[in-house]
């Protein structure tokens, strides 16, 4: 399918330029005159793959109209389209302002056409590779459903923010498909659930898979009680319709789902509050017949659990056995946790058992509103208690502060832990923080360590002061850096290294082995080694160099001499992707 492309200029010669380069490259070309004229369009048919934006316009400049577009799709919940800003301007300021505000690369007038097609493709397939990594990291495979942990984000702002209700919903007697019929057909029975719920809630509900057989949805918009009675009815007739087209007419498993129901805002809008109410409100179907409902209610609830006989062993084990254990981390109070971890402690100096505790410290972002560093705070909380395992505990101690507590944990795993929730919350693209932590592992001898998250990047240059400079400017930053002085030195070290860097960035004009010949050698050795990745730093302003360079595979071109903060903005740029592309690698394992 041809990709669509966006240009915005008030100069027509650019735009006919621009337009039968791209045209000629088999791509649908779009062209406007105007930052106005682009959101008026968009807002009536659609977004394309990509925007080439002209930064100096009347009226509307490139920057004003850049903040006005995310605006719109903030508003209306929509991915942002990557945009390349179009520019004749040599200020290092623009470019700053650029990236700070989310452009994904730059282009210099006037055209050179193999640059335009070159960058277009490597920042639509970053783009595209993004969607793909996020999707891997928030959805469940087998349903498409949110998984545990983006329904928890997900439904806790549907709650602050809209009306409705919110359904956990648990099937009954799943275990039984999977022991007669095999886990196959379980599969398919809930990929054929999902698709059930998905066509008798509301349009706009949101719903996720958050245990084997256990699902949340909220109901947006659902404020009558035989609304939800309905729901609950359609679902167990398609249920078991649908159950028997899979598994034949003689099928005797008395399946079913159960639905706990609570009705928001009436109850408040806290996610993890109401959650437990519905929880509660499902128990009370499953010990009463299931295959049914129960809609919360403070005083109905209250009378049910003190009319109601007490539960015997073999009741509780009948309802436990059927739920899923939530693959979550134990969060509590500040005064609770206290007397968990004092416990904890005792018990893993007793039996030689290691530890770790973990601060995070979330600063507010220099660009975020009050409310949005709230409400990250708070969702930050709920990444990282998704992503710990149900052995681990964790409290908030202030509105910025989270304490975690690793339990039976290796030292070498530890930063594992922490880089998977601070990966997890980097997808979530959400504003508002700065994250920092400290870490201390406790050994079985009582020995402790403190140790920061670091990114590792190695330069290669022949010029001892670009070394030096850039070294100080990602250092300062936070970031691991290995200097080398020659292409060959370098190959000859990832060649026996047991730990790849992040991201390499080659000079390429060095005595011996230049850059491109260094990123050639690189590649030939294959594997995770010929994968890392690469940025170029060159001073030749030509097209020819980056054009090369581009086509061998580098991500990136920093021209020299070398401006510390742009350089800072395009190496940050580049490390996101490559976290993401590792996570992905990971979770294919």
């Amino acid at each position: 399918m041809a990709r669509w492309i966006m240009v915005v200029d008030d100069d027509t010669a650019n735009l006919q330029v621009a337009g039968h380069i791209l045209s000629k490259n088999n791509m649908r070309v779009t062209a406007l005159k105007s930052g106005r004229a682009l959101l008026d369009y968009v807002s009536s048919k659609g977004f394309p793959d990509l925007i080439l934006l002209d930064i100096k316009m009347p009226e509307m400049d490139g920057f004003e109209t850049l903040e006005k577009l995310r605006l719109y799709e903030k508003e209306h919940e929509l991915t942002e389209t990557p945009v390349i800003f179009l520019t004749a301007d040599e200020n290092t300021g623009t470019e700053t302002k650029g990236f700070e505000m989310g452009v994904s690369d730059f282009i210099r007038k006037p055209f050179n056409p193999d640059v335009l097609l070159r960058r277009i493709d490597n920042v639509v397939s970053m783009k595209s590779e993004m969607i793909n990594l996020k999707n891997e990291a928030t959805r469940d495979k087998l349903t498409g459903f949110l998984n545990k942990g983006a329904t928890t984000v997900e439904l806790s702002k549907m709650c602050v923010e809209k009306k409705g209700c919110l359904m956990m919903i648990d099937l009954d007697s799943f275990k039984l498909v999977n022991d007669i019929y095999g886990h196959e057909m379980g599969d398919q029975v809930l990929i054929a659930f999902a698709d059930i719920i998905r066509g008798t809630v509301p349009e706009g509900s949101k719903y996720g898979r958050i245990g084997g057989d256990e699902f949340v949805a909220f109901a947006k918009g659902l404020e009558d009680e035989a609304l939800v009675a309905d729901i609950s009815k359609q679902l167990n007739e398609k249920l078991v319709k649908k159950a028997k087209e899979l598994m034949g007419e003689d099928m005797k498993i008395p399946l079913g789902a159960s639905v706990g129901a609570i009705m928001i805002p009436k109850y408040g809008n806290d996610y993890t509050s109401l959650l437990k109410l519905a929880d509660k409100c499902l128990y009370v179907v499953k010990k009463n017949g299931k295959h049914g409902y129960s809609l919360y209610s403070s005083e109905a609830f209250s009378e049910e659990e003190m009319k109601s006989d007490n539960m015997t062993i073999s009741e509780l084990s009948e309802i436990l056995g059927e739920r899923s254990i939530q693959n979550v981390a134990l969060q509590l109070e500040l005064e609770a946790f206290s007397h968990v971890y004092r416990y904890a402690t005792r018990y893993f100096l007793r039996h030689n058992i290691n530890s770790c505790k973990v601060m995070f410290t979330l600063d507010k972002a220099e660009t975020a509103s009050d409310k949005d560093y709230k409400d990250a705070c708070d969702d930050f909380g709920n990444v990282v208690r998704e992503s710990l395992r149900k052995s681990d505990i964790l409290t908030r101690i202030r509105t910025n502060q989270y304490y975690v507590f690793l339990t039976n944990i290796r030292e070498e795993f530890t930063d594992k832990v922490v880089n998977q929730i601070i990966e997890k919350w980097k997808i979530l693209d959400k504003p508002g923080i700065d994250i920092k932590y400290e870490k201390e592992f406790t050994r079985n001898e009582g020995g402790t360590i403190l140790d920061r998250m670091k990114k590792s990047v190695i330069i290669v240059d022949d010029d001892e002061l670009n070394l030096q400079l850039v070294e100080k400017t990602l250092v300062n930053d936070g970031m691991n850096v290995t200097k080398f002085k020659s292409g060959a030195d370098f190959i000859k070290f990832m060649s026996s290294t047991e730990s790849l860097p992040d991201l390499c960035i080659l000079d390429i004009e060095m005595p011996e082995m230049d850059g491109f010949e260094t990123l050639k050698k690189l590649r030939e050795l294959g594997g995770d080694i010929g994968r890392t990745a690469a940025i170029f730093l060159t001073a030749d302003q030509s097209d020819g160099s980056e054009v090369k360079g581009l086509s061998m595979g580098a991500m990136d071109f920093v021209r020299k001499p070398i401006i510390p903060e742009i350089l800072l903005l395009r190496v940050n740029h580049i490390l996101e992707l490559v976290t993401l592309r590792k996570r992905y690698q990971k979770s294919k394992v």
